[in-house]
């Protein structure tokens, strides 16, 4: 099999962090953000033969485009990776209309967009593996965050019901569910107070999550996974 993975959100935090790890093991990269100068500066960091393409997750139009452009210039993609988020905190009864659907779009559809594009080469294949970011806030859910626990709840169970309907064409989909990590966006959070409630009592690292990812990218035997990495967190909330 090719090793060839598009990475969505791999300008930065998490999902720079696995094009970091995968890139030495001979992996094809393409590094596909909003921002393509972002994109274009995290692909030039890992040297070698990597694609930075721009691309709204959440538009049909624009993930067939990066598909198209991936194969032309890497080959057929093999490995996904769905690490492109946002979040906008507030209570349901403040929260925009335009906030909660930006939110379901860029988190939950463009996943299901980027999937089903990914699957028409995994099928012809006969293989491949994905890997959505999910969230320990998905599971457990938590107050001022209902959209983006809806978002990332729903996250896994499309992951799940995806990994059984391609099983059969030995694709794998499993999900990580990180708690709070650095990236940006937690950056504005009171660390200090809300470590307190994480039994290894810190946040994470990109990297940290970035391994788990990769696990499950690799690992031959698991679909249909949720792998939480959070300190422990799930354990105190």
């Amino acid at each position: 099999m090719n090793k060839v993975c598009a990475i969505f959100g791999g300008s930065r935090g998490i999902g720079r962090a696995v094009a970091q790890l995968m890139a030495p093991k001979g992996y094809r990269l393409a590094l596909i953000a909003r921002n393509l100068e972002a994109a274009k500066a995290a692909a030039a960091e890992l040297g070698g033969d990597h694609l930075a393409l721009s691309c709204d997750v959440a538009k049909e139009h624009d993930v067939q485009h990066t598909f198209e452009e991936m194969e032309k210039h890497l080959g057929q993609v093999n490995f996904l990776v769905n690490a492109a988020g946002i979040n906008r905190d507030g209570l349901l009864v403040r929260t925009k209309t335009e906030d909660l659907v930006s939110q379901l779009h860029t988190n939950l559809l463009g996943s299901m967009l980027t999937c089903r594009a990914a699957m028409r080469t995994m099928i012809q294949q006969q293989g491949g593996s994905i890997v959505n970011v999910g969230s320990i806030i998905g599971l457990k859910g938590n107050s001022g965050q209902s959209v983006y626990s809806a978002s990332k709840g729903g996250l896994v169970g499309f992951s799940r019901a995806l990994a059984k309907e391609v099983a059969r064409k030995k694709i794998r989909v499993n999900v990580v569910a990180p708690g709070f990590v650095r990236t940006d966006m937690t950056k504005d959070l009171k660390e200090e107070h809300l470590k307190k409630n994480i039994p290894l009592g810190r946040f994470g690292e990109t990297i940290e999550v970035a391994h788990a990812i990769v696990f499950l990218l690799e690992s031959p035997y698991i679909t249909g996974h949720v792998l939480v990495v959070d300190g422990g967190l799930q354990l105190a909330i």
